[in-house]
C-alpha cells in the first residue's frame, strides 16, 4: 500500500535515478507527522482555550515545582523564541489570568513568571487529556517498537545537538 511519501520518492526515483532519495524517505515522513501530531494535539488545547505555546508555557512552569516560576529568561531558551515573542505571549496569557509576573527578590530588576492558581488548576487538568491524546496519536506504533524508536530519535536528536533545555 504504501503512504505519500513512498509516492514522492517513487517519482523521483523514476525521474533521476542518479539521485539516492532516502533522505526524503525520513525527513519526508518526521515533517508530515509533525504537521498531523501538530494538528491532533492542537484539538485538545483548543477544546480548553489554550493556544499550543500556552500549554508550552504553562507545562514549562508546571514542571519546574513549586513555587511554578520561572526568569523570563529561562522560558526563552525553553520555548526557543525570540524575547519579543515570549514578552508578547507572557502579555497574552497574563491577561488571560493563566500567570502573573512577580518581582524577583534578590534581582528587583529581574522579573520571573509565576502560574496563577487557575493556571495551575488548567495545566493539571490538560495534561492528563494531553498524554491521553498524545497516546491516541501514536497507537499506531506497536509497543514493541517504542523503546527502540524512542532511542533512535533520541540519537538523531543529540547528533545534531539539541541536548538541553539549557
Amino acid at each position: 500500500m504504501g503512504d505519500a511519501v513512498d509516492q514522492v520518492t517513487a517519482q523521483w526515483r523514476r525521474e533521476r535515478p542518479d539521485v539516492d532519495v532516502w533522505p526524503m524517505e525520513v525527513i519526508g515522513r518526521v515533517s508530515r507527522l509533525s504537521r498531523l501530531f501538530e494538528r491532533g494535539v492542537k484539538e485538545v488545547f483548543t477544546a480548553h482555550g489554550l493556544e499550543s505555546f500556552e500549554f508550552d508555557v504553562l507545562a514549562t512552569l508546571r514542571r519546574s515545582g513549586e513555587p511554578y516560576e520561572l526568569t523570563a529568561g529561562a522560558l526563552l531558551k525553553a520555548a526557543m523564541v525570540t524575547s519579543g515573542a515570549i514578552t508578547n505571549r507572557i502579555d497574552k496569557m497574563e491577561a488571560k489570568g493563566l500567570v502573573e509576573r512577580v518581582r524577583d527578590i534578590g534581582d528587583r530588576r529581574s522579573v520571573r513568571i509565576r502560574l496563577t492558581r487557575h493556571g495551575l488548576e488548567l495545566v493539571d487538568e490538560v495534561l492528563v487529556r494531553h498524554v491521553a491524546n498524545e497516546a491516541r496519536l501514536l497507537s499506531g506504533l506497536p509497543a514493541a517498537d517504542r523503546d527502540r524508536f524512542v532511542t533512535l530519535l533520541r540519537g538523531l536528536l543529540e547528533s545534531l545537538g539539541d541536548t538541553s533545555l539549557d
